[in-house]
């Protein structure tokens, strides 16, 4: 199973915290070993991925400028 997860600072030590559906339904409880791999997302691309608008930057930036000049 692949799961996102983001980097937390837990005392002096880093973790990751897992979803508790992913618990739930991997029946993982507080004192399991688990296996992790770790992957490091660089790109914002990477990760946000692509989104999709209904309009474009430009236009909300039309839209929020609108009544500047009056």
């Amino acid at each position: 199973m692949k799961v996102k997860a983001t980097v937390r600072r837990i005392g002096n030590s880093l973790g990751v915290i897992i979803p508790s559906g992913v618990a739930a339904s991997n029946r993982l409880a507080e004192g399991d070993s688990v296996e992790i791999e770790v992957t490091k997302r660089t790109s914002v691309k990477e990760l946000f991925g692509t989104a999709r608008f209904s309009r474009t930057a430009q236009k909300i930036k039309d839209e929020a400028r609108e009544g500047w000049g009056e």
